[in-house]
């Protein structure tokens, strides 16, 4: 998930490397990931790389398909409504939202590193929980407001292979891919320095 207020110094640890983002439109964000059945180290390294990559690209949240591997493994480091700060890995999650009756919408802009620069309003749920393990294969459970809450939403709905764009009404996702598009290509047509 894409922030825009980063703390510079949470890429102080760092110990992964930075690996590129995928870009809406690669086949690997748009179909389910895999659970993970092995808790080793080379879960580890790939965690580690996550944050690295994460915190290279400024965002906030950041699922693996993201880097291009299709297994259901997603890591945060976001505040709550409260403004306490969270960071962790969820591997495997579920999530829980509140009951309909129960439920209060936020809806504040979203933006994705895969979409990077497009920001749109998408109402989430402003209490979301997850459940799933560590990357030790403990089990851990998660409870967000804010931010996190939308984190924990927009990371699972990446797991399971969708983008937010995906939850937008047709025309503003058409607006959001358009403008994409134009600045990635304006990108790509500027001459190398």
């Amino acid at each position: 998930m894409s922030g825009r207020a980063v703390d510079d110094s949470r890429e102080a640890l760092v110990v992964g490397e930075v690996r590129p983002i995928v870009h809406v439109g690669d086949p690997v964000l748009h179909h389910p990931c895999e659970p993970v059945t092995r808790f080793d180290g080379e879960l580890k390294a790939l965690v580690d790389d996550m944050f690295a990559s994460m915190y290279a690209a400024e965002g906030v949240g950041l699922a693996a398909n993201q880097i291009g591997v299709p297994l259901r493994v997603f890591i945060y480091d976001c505040p709550d409504a409260d403004g306490q700060h969270h960071k962790g890995v969820v591997v495997n999650p579920t999530l829980e939202l509140p009951g309909v009756g129960e439920r209060h919408l936020d809806a504040d802009d979203e933006g994705c590193l895969s979409v990077p620069g497009q920001y749109a309003p998408l109402p989430r749920a402003d209490r979301a929980t997850v459940h799933g393990f560590d990357a030790d294969g403990e089990p851990v459970t998660v409870e967000g407001t804010g931010l996190l809450a939308r984190c924990l939403q927009h990371e699972t709905d990446h797991l399971d292979g969708h983008l937010y764009i995906d939850r937008l009404p047709a025309k503003r996702r058409k607006q959001v891919l358009a403008a994409y598009k134009e600045a990635h290509s304006a990108i790509a047509d500027k001459p190398p320095l």
